[in-house]
């Protein structure tokens, strides 16, 4: 496993980040904790969760699931960055009671402690806003932020799914209010096929120093082989990735990536995620796998070198937005 720097910070992370939303949804306690086994031992340190994460009536889950996990032995806790999000409603039936929800200081106090709790641990190392709330001035959040990082419960703080004008904001309040380091991470949706975050939160990221984390690096499925999939074993995309490819448009495009990529002699999901580890900013794509054989072919991606060849074609299937601001100025 290689590793970097989260950031600015001196926090020293995987290259690839560990994603548990299935566990729980679609992935049992037992064959979660084999694949935090098999992630821990190929080296990946970085494990990402959220309060919400196990859905509807089983929010939650998720965190007890890593929290019976790191219960099983002592060394499991002190070898991760554990980093986990507050934003989300965490009522079982849809409607918060004022107050259990968002960004305000008295329901990030409660958040806190509550995954604390699920989680078997004293403390969180990335402590991240899951969205952006409009109605909160970062003012409280970074008080009670402050509060947090004196008693030891979180160590640092990232966001997720923030504009840049947001981390921008975010941060400037942050050194105006002194001795607070601010956000050192923004997790976002990028990947191939959605390069939109290029514009303006990656050059953001950038500047403020923010580790990049990149969410849904095969954008649903659809930079993972499904054509190839189709052809070979009969298995039909869903969700988002069938919804894209029934777009002739997307599809024409996918084919291109699959044959160039079949060209190259490379699996288009490796691909897929070693393209995101050779963009500046990037820390580390999140993978989110169901069974141990989907870790194992996210971690040889870590080791894949693409050609300039390979990154020039990809670039003319997948132009990005280009440089901002040029690319929406002129």
């Amino acid at each position: 496993m290689r590793y970097t720097q989260l950031g600015r910070t001196g926090l020293k992370v995987s290259r690839l980040v560990l994603g548990t939303m299935n566990f729980g949804p679609q992935t049992d306690e037992a064959a979660s904790h084999a694949i935090m086994d098999a992630a821990l031992d190929a080296g990946i340190n970085f494990f990402d969760t959220a309060n919400v994460y196990g859905w509807g009536e089983n929010k939650g889950r998720t965190e007890e699931i890593i929290g019976n996990w790191f219960a099983k032995s002592a060394t499991h806790r002190d070898k991760v960055v554990l980093a986990t999000k507050v934003y989300g409603n965490m009522a079982a039936d849809g409607d918060a009671w004022p107050n259990h929800d968002k960004l305000s200081a008295l329901n990030i106090r409660r958040a806190v402690d509550a995954s604390l709790k699920r989680l078997q641990t004293d403390y969180i190392d990335v402590y991240q806003f899951h969205h952006v709330d409009r109605r909160t001035p970062f003012e409280e959040i970074w008080q009670a932020i402050d509060v947090l990082v004196q008693q030891g419960k979180i160590l640092y703080v990232g966001s997720s799914n923030f504009p840049g004008y947001k981390i921008a904001q975010a941060n400037e309040i942050a050194a105006r209010r002194g001795g607070t380091i601010g956000l050192v991470s923004e997790q976002c949706l990028y990947n191939l096929a959605e390069r939109r975050a290029e514009m303006e939160v990656i050059p953001a990221a950038e500047e403020y120093g923010l580790g990049v984390i990149p969410w849904s690096p095969l954008h649903g499925g659809l930079l993972g082989g499904v054509i190839k999939k189709e052809v070979e074993g009969g298995r039909r995309a869903s969700g988002r990735a069938a919804d894209s490819l029934a777009n002739t448009t997307i599809r024409a495009q996918i084919q291109a990536y699959e044959d160039l990529l079949d060209k190259h002699g490379v699996e288009p999901g490796e691909a897929a995620l070693a393209w995101l580890l050779t963009r500046p900013g990037v820390t580390g794509p999140i993978v989110g796998p169901r069974t141990a054989e989907q870790l194992e072919s996210a971690l040889r991606a870590v080791e894949l070198e693409l050609s300039e060849e390979l990154l020039s074609g990809l670039d003319e299937i997948f132009p990005g937005p280009g440089p901002s601001p040029e690319a929406f100025a002129w």
